[in-house]
Parts: C-alpha cells; structure tokens; sequence
C-alpha cells in the first residue's frame, strides 16, 4: 500500500523540484498542508465524537440535527469563526492577538517529524524527539502571555496555574522519553518504532519493559493538555475559564484548536513510543504474502497507527465522563514526587536492562 502510494505521489515531486527554487518551495508547502489540514479537520470531528461518547456513557443523545450530528462540526467551527472578537479595553492589545498563535504553532509544527508509516514522514529527522520536546515546550508561552496581556487576574491566575501544570508534567514526560531513548538507542522517530520489531508481536512493543514510563507518559499526557481529571485551569468551579477567559470567536478557537491537536498529538507519540507505531501486534506469528492491500495485518503499516491513535484518543474522553477533579495540590504533588522520582529510577533500570541484554533492538 505504501509503495503504491509513494509511486502516485513520486511523478508530482519530480515535477516540482525540477522547476526550481519555487518548485522546492511550493513542494515543501504542499507536504506540510498534507499534514495540517488532516489535524485541523480530526480536530473538528473529534468534538463530535468527544460528544457522541459522553453522551452514549451518560445514556443520552449527542449531535444528532445538524446532518445526523455528523456535520456538527462544521456548525461549530462556522459558529466560532464569525463571532465577534472582544478585546477588553485595558489588555496588551498586540501580545493579547499573538498569544493564540504562539499556542497554535507549536502544536503543529510537532507534527514534521512524526512518522505515519516507514516511509511517510514530512522531516525524518534524526534528532526527531529532541525537536518534539523543544515544539512542546513552547505552547506554554503562549498560555502566559494570554493570561498576562488580558489584563486580568482571572486570567493572570489562570495562565499561572496552567504554565506550573504544564511545567510539571513536561519534566515527567521528558524522563520518560530518556527511556525511551536509552531503550532503542536512538532519537529518531521511525528508528524507535524499528527497535521495536521482533518476532514476538505485541510483546517486543516497549510497553511491557517500560511500562511505569509508559503508565506515566499517558497520565502526563493528560495532565499537559489540561484535560479531565487534571483540568483545574479550565474548570469553572475552580478559576473561571483560566487564561482564556477573556478570548472569543476565532482566537478562542485557535487555542481550542491547539488543545485538541496536542490531544490527538499525544496519541500519537504514545503509539509510537510504547506500542510499536505502525508495527503490527501480530509480527512473527503470521508470514503470507497475499496482496498490498492485506498484507498490513500481520506485516504491519499505518492503520496500525491509526487504530492505537483512535483509542487513545477516545481514552481521553473516557476519562472525561469517568473522573472527578483532581484538587490542584493534588496534581502538583502527583506530577513532582511520584511521577518524576518514578521515571528516574526507571531511566537506571532501563540501562540495565539494556546492558544486560534484557531489551532487544529490533528484529
């Protein structure tokens, strides 16, 4: 199926290239609207799925008007992009339209090195995970700023909760991909995925050697994205609506939009890190030779990624309707003497694993 498609797409690259300077240019933007548009469109039908899944759990109905819900979220992102935009009179004008797109920006730009199959990939980078932890730090500038040029202690308070949240919880993962790292001996994307090839299946997938850093990764993850149990900064009955409180129409929805693709971006980097990517949780047990179209089950290929991406992703919203709050002491305490002593002393332990031959680099 790959090679099918890399074929379809080869004469198109060619093409471009050979015009130059702007072919190059033109070719580079069209790789990343390939990616871009796919993010910006799984976004707005997660809602819709995010809705429909509560709803089911809570036994009752989600969209269901606007073209059977389906097109619902069209309706909602027409309705966010034509209301007015309110400033209010005494913020940071300048910085107050900036902030969202400091937010918005890295989230997409994490988005070049991570590889959908072997050979689908916009940048594969060999310091693919270092740039995945600088793009992933910097959203959090973004939610300063906003609560700072809005001008308002609500806001203010908010953005400061929210950045001590996401600090947090960022060191944790970052302990956790050092695992990682020392486990496939690699920092690209698509090597770590390889290293987890085998003849054993699901269990050559580092879940199971790594699975405090794994448990702890995904709880990370959903503490950094300020999603339920962990979304304090957000919660009315806690401060308001945190840093963006005082947003509406399309700047509110950028950062709604950023949310949601951090979401969706942690599904994917848990897939790939923990749960072999692309690769199949059947390799080795199955060997055939049928046709491109089937030979993905048990060789592996992206709708292997596809399927662990969509469960996680609908975890999220699980946990969502599952969950009470946590109290914000709560998540500190979690996130600075539980999750980050846990991941160094299993960062030690991985390195004897790894010395001693206990963890095998792929097949």
């Amino acid at each position: 199926m790959n090679e099918l498609l890399i074929n379809g797409v080869s004469p198109l690259r060619d093409w471009l290239l050979g015009l130059g300077a702007i072919g190059v240019i033109v070719w580079i933007v069209l790789k990343i609207l390939v990616i871009a548009m796919p993010v910006i469109i799984s976004v707005a039908f997660y809602v819709v799925w995010e809705r429909k899944l509560i709803g089911w759990m809570h036994v009752r109905h989600g969209p269901m008007y606007v073209g059977m819900g389906i097109f619902q979220a069209f309706a909602d992102v027409f309705k966010l992009l034509f209301k007015e935009i309110i400033q209010p009179a005494s913020a940071q004008k300048s910085i107050f339209v900036i902030a969202p797109l400091i937010t918005l920006a890295p989230s997409f730009a994490a988005w070049a090195v991570v590889p959908f199959d072997g050979q689908l990939v916009l940048s594969n980078a060999n310091a693919g995970l270092l740039y995945l932890l600088a793009m992933t730090s910097l959203g959090v500038y973004g939610i300063i700023l906003a609560g700072w040029a809005s001008n308002s202690k609500y806001a203010f308070l908010g953005a400061l909760r929210s950045a001590a949240q996401v600090v947090s919880y960022e060191i944790a993962m970052g302990f956790a991909l050092v695992g990682v790292m020392i486990a496939a001996g690699s920092l690209n994307l698509s090597a770590i995925v390889e290293a987890q090839r085998g003849n054993a299946g699901f269990l050559e997938w580092y879940w199971l050697p790594l699975l405090p850093l794994f448990i702890v990764y995904w709880v990370s993850g959903v503490a950094e994205t300020n999603r339920a149990p962990f979304d304090v900064v957000e919660g009315e009955s806690e401060i308001v609506a945190g840093h963006m409180v005082e947003y509406s129409g399309s700047a509110f929805a950028l950062f709604f939009l950023a949310e949601y693709a951090n979401m969706i971006l942690v599904s994917f980097l848990i897939s790939i890190f923990f749960l072999g990517g692309w690769l199949s949780p059947i390799q080795g047990w199955v060997e055939a030779d049928v046709s491109p179209w089937v030979d993905w089950i048990w060789q592996g290929g992206w709708p292997w990624l596809f399927a662990k991406v969509f469960f996680f992703a609908s975890a999220y919203i699980w946990f969502r309707a599952s969950f009470p709050r946590y109290r914000y002491d709560q998540i500190m305490r979690l996130g600075w003497k539980v999750f980050i002593p846990l991941t160094i002393v299993w960062i030690a332990v991985t390195a004897l694993m790894v010395f001693y031959g206990v963890i095998h680099r792929g097949a």
